[in-house]
């Protein structure tokens, strides 16, 4: 899985926030529902136009963006 297929940020939509491809659904609203113990299958029933991968891309995202590192100068 690699969370770039299913994930991009334009600058004309959401204002960049990172979304689903293809939809203006937010990555931090999936994110949200997935923390607040939401399934997937509960996620699609609430959004029918997204897939299992986009939500499991959501989190490799989140995965991605824990790894980073800042490193101080």
């Amino acid at each position: 899985m690699n969370w770039r297929d299913h994930i991009v940020s334009t600058p004309t939509v959401l204002r960049g926030k990172p979304r689903l491809e293809g939809t203006r659904i937010p990555v931090s609203l999936i994110l949200g529902y997935l923390a607040a113990g939401q399934s997937f299958p509960e996620i699609q029933k609430e959004f029918p136009e997204i897939k299992e991968e986009q939500i499991a891309a959501c989190l490799d995202y989140a995965r991605d963006l824990s790894e980073f590192e800042v490193f101080a100068s």
